[in-house]
C-alpha cells in the first residue's frame, strides 16, 4: 500500500472515529446514515421490482408454474441469513459483513440477470438472499451501535422512507422494464437486476469509506452446529409454507418436511442449549421480557402485516383491473402511513422517551383498518373510499416497526444489539411466511366456493350467462384461478367473478383482523424501560471497561476465526445498567 493511500486511510478514520467520550456527531450519524440507507432501499426496491415483473420473466424462461421457486429461494436464504448476521456483527462488528451483503447482493443481481431458465433464476435468486438478509438488519444494528436509545428512533425514520419510497418505485420500475420488449439489446427484464449494479457499487463505496466503527474484541466460538441445525429446521418449513398449498398441507412431501423440520429444531435447541452464550441465538435472552414480548409480537405483526399487504394489490389488480404498476401507485397512501408513522413515533419517542404505547396505538390502527377494508370493499369500491383505511393501516404499520426493534435495543446487553436486533427481523419474516401461506390457502380454498356461488346466481337468472358459465365449466375453475385474465372470454360472468373474489378477500381480511388483534394482548406485557442515553459502543466501551479498537482489524480476523477448528471459553457479556427487563 502507497503512503498517500494509507494516509488516506487513516484520515478517513479519524474523520469517522467518535469522540473522546465515544459519541458521534450529527454530522458523523447523517453520512454514515447516507450508505445505510442506499443499501438499504437496493434491497427494498429489488423485493417490490421483482414481484411486479415475476410473471413476465416467468413468461420468458418458460416456466410460469416455477416462478414460485424463486420466490421460496430467496426467501429462504435471506431469512437464515439473518440471525447469521446479527451474531457475527456482534463478535467481529458489523462493517465486514454489511460490505459483504452488499457484494453478495450484487454478484447474484448479476447472475439473476443472466438467467436461461427459471431453474437458474431460482439458484440465483438464493445468492441474492444471502445478501438481502444482512442488508436491512445490520442497518438496524449499526444505527443502534452509534446513536443513543433517545435519539435513535428519530434516525430510524429515514429508514421508514426508504421502505416506503421503495414500495411505490418499485412497481413503477418494475412495470417499465418488464413492459420492454429489449432494451440495449437485452431483454427488458434482465434491467431489473442489472440496475442493482450502480445502485450497490455507490452503497458498497459510501458504505466502505464512511463506516469505520470501533469494536471491542472478545473471545468467541463459532456456533456452526446451531447454523446448520437451524437451516435443518426452517428450510423444510419454508419449502412448505411456499408450495403446501400446491402439494397440499398433509401430503407426503408436506408430511416429511414437518418431520425434517422438528428434527431440525431439536438439533436447533440442542446446539443453543451447549453453546450458551455463544450460541447463535442465546437462549438466556428469552429471560428477558422485553425480548421475548418483541419476539412473539413480531410474529404476530408479522403475519398480520404481510396479509394485508398481499392482497390490496391482488384485489386492485384483478378486481379494479390496474395494471401492477397503477396497483403499486394506488398503495400510496398506505406507503405515506408508514412513512408519517415512522417519523410521528419517532419525533415523540425521542422528546418523551416513551414507546410502549406505539405497538398498542399501531395494532388497534392495524385491527380496524382491516375490520373496515372487510366491510367496505366491494367488487365496485372506489379506490378513494379506501384511502383512509390504507393510509390507517400503514399508521399502524409505522407505529409498529421502530418501537419494537428499539425497546429490544434498549434491553439487551450492549454487545448483543446485533443478535437481538436481526432476532426481531428474524421472528417478523418467520410470522409473514406463515401469514402468507395461510392467508393464500384460504384465499384458493374459499374462491372457488364464493365465486361459483356469484356466477351460479347469474347463470340462474340469465339463461346467456348460464351458457358461457358452462363453457367455462368446461375449462375449469382450477384453469381460471391459474389464469385469471381468462374471465374476459366470459363478459356476463365478470362482474359476478369480481364479486365472488371480493367476498372472499373481505373474509381474509377479517381473519387477518384478528390475528393482529392478539398482538395488542401480546405487546400488552412490553415493559416500558428507561431510555438509555449512550450509543451502543459508548455502553459497551465503559462496561467492558476497555478503549475500542478498529474494526478493520476485528473484520480481517474475522475471516481466519471462521476456519478455526479450536473453540475457546467465553465469558458471560457484560451487561448495561438499568438493562433489566422488568418494568
Amino acid at each position: 500500500m502507497s503512503t498517500t493511500s494509507a494516509t488516506d486511510r487513516e484520515a478517513r478514520r479519524a474523520a469517522a472515529a467518535p469522540g473522546a467520550d465515544g459519541s458521534f456527531s450529527h454530522r458523523q450519524i447523517v453520512t454514515i446514515l447516507v450508505g445505510l440507507m442506499v443499501a438499504m432501499f437496493l434491497a427494498a426496491l429489488d423485493q417490490t421490482v421483482v414481484s411486479t415483473a415475476i410473471r413476465t420473466i416467468a413468461d420468458d424462461l418458460q416456466g410460469y408454474d416455477l416462478q414460485a421457486w424463486a420466490t421460496t429461494a430467496f426467501l429462504i436464504t435471506s431469512t437464515i441469513a439473518t440471525p447469521l448476521y446479527g451474531k457475527l456483527s456482534d463478535i467481529y462488528g458489523p462493517r465486514p459483513f454489511y460490505l459483504f451483503a452488499i457484494g453478495i447482493f450484487v454478484v447474484g443481481s448479476v447472475l439473476c440477470g443472466m438467467a436461461d431458465t427459471m431453474y437458474q433464476l431460482a439458484v440465483f435468486r438464493a445468492v441474492q438472499g444471502i445478501g438481502a438478509g444482512g442488508l436491512m438488519s445490520l442497518a438496524f444494528v449499526i444505527i443502534g451501535s452509534i446513536v443513543a436509545p433517545r435519539e435513535r428512533s428519530r434516525y430510524q425514520g429515514y429508514f421508514m422512507a426508504v421502505f416506503g419510497s421503495s414500495s411505490v418505485l418499485g412497481p413503477v420500475i418494475g412495470g417499465f422494464f418488464a413492459g420492454q420488449g429489449t432494451l440495449l439489446g437485452l431483454d427488458g427484464w434482465r434491467w431489473i437486476f442489472y440496475v442493482n449494479v450502480p445502485l450497490g457499487a455507490i452503497a458498497f463505496v459510501t458504505v466502505w469509506r464512511v463506516l469505520h466503527l470501533p469494536h471491542q474484541r472478545r473471545e468467541h466460538r463459532i456456533d456452526w452446529p446451531g447454523a446448520l441445525a437451524l437451516i435443518t429446521f426452517l428450510v423444510p418449513l419454508l419449502v412448505i409454507a411456499e408450495q403446501g398449498r400446491t402439494w397440499g398441507w398433509v401430503s407426503g412431501r408436506a408430511l416429511t418436511c414437518y418431520a425434517i423440520g422438528a428434527v431440525g429444531f431439536l438439533l436447533f435447541m440442542a446446539a443453543e442449549r451447549a453453546y450458551r452464550d455463544d450460541a447463535l441465538l442465546p437462549l438466556r435472552l428469552f429471560r428477558n421480557r422485553t425480548f421475548t414480548v418483541s419476539g412473539i409480537g413480531s410474529v404476530v405483526m408479522g403475519a398480520g402485516m404481510f396479509g394485508g399487504l398481499l392482497l390490496l394489490p391482488q384485489y386492485l389488480q384483478i378486481v379494479h383491473g390496474s395494471s401492477p404498476t397503477v396497483a403499486g401507485l394506488q398503495m400510496t397512501p398506505l406507503v405515506l402511513g408508514i412513512m408519517s408513522g415512522g417519523i410521528i413515533s419517532g419525533i415523540t419517542i425521542s422528546k418523551t422517551g416513551r414507546y410502549k404505547a406505539f405497538p398498542l396505538v399501531g395494532v388497534a390502527l392495524m385491527v380496524v383498518a382491516l375490520l373496515s377494508l372487510s366491510v367496505v370493499v366491494e367488487a365496485d369500491t372506489s379506490i378513494w373510499q379506501m384511502v383512509p383505511f390504507m393510509l390507517m393501516m400503514g399508521l399502524g404499520l409505522g407505529f409498529n416497526f421502530q418501537p419494537v426493534i428499539l425497546a429490544v435495543q434498549n434491553a439487551v446487553s450492549p454487545r448483543e444489539i446485533g443478535v437481538a436486533t436481526s432476532s426481531v427481523t428474524f421472528f417478523r419474516q418467520i410470522g409473514g411466511t406463515i401469514g402468507t401461506a395461510a392467508f393464500l390457502s384460504v384465499l384458493f380454498t374459499r374462491l372457488p366456493t364464493d365465486v361459483g356461488e356469484r356466477i351460479g346466481e347469474v347463470a340462474r337468472a340469465n339463461p346467456d350467462a348460464a351458457a358461457q358459465a358452462g363453457q367455462l365449466q368446461q375449462g375449469g375453475m382450477d384453469g381460471l384461478l391459474a389464469d385469471t385474465t381468462r374471465i374476459a372470454e366470459f363478459p356476463l360472468l365478470v362482474n359476478p367473478f369480481r364479486e365472488g373474489f371480493t367476498d372472499t378477500i373481505d373474509l381474509v381480511f377479517l381473519i387477518a383482523a384478528g390475528v393482529v388483534a392478539i398482538g395488542f394482548f401480546v405487546f400488552l406485557f412490553l415493559p416500558q424501560l428507561k431510555l438509555a442515553d449512550k450509543a451502543g459502543f459508548q455502553a459497551a466501551r465503559e462496561s467492558a471497561g476497555q478503549a475500542p479498537t478498529d474494526e478493520d482489524d476485528a473484520g480481517e480476523q474475522a475471516v481466519e476465526a471462521v476456519g478455526a477448528a479450536a473453540p475457546t471459553s467465553t465469558p458471560p457479556p457484560a451487561g448495561r445498567p438499568g438493562g433489566s427487563s422488568s418494568t
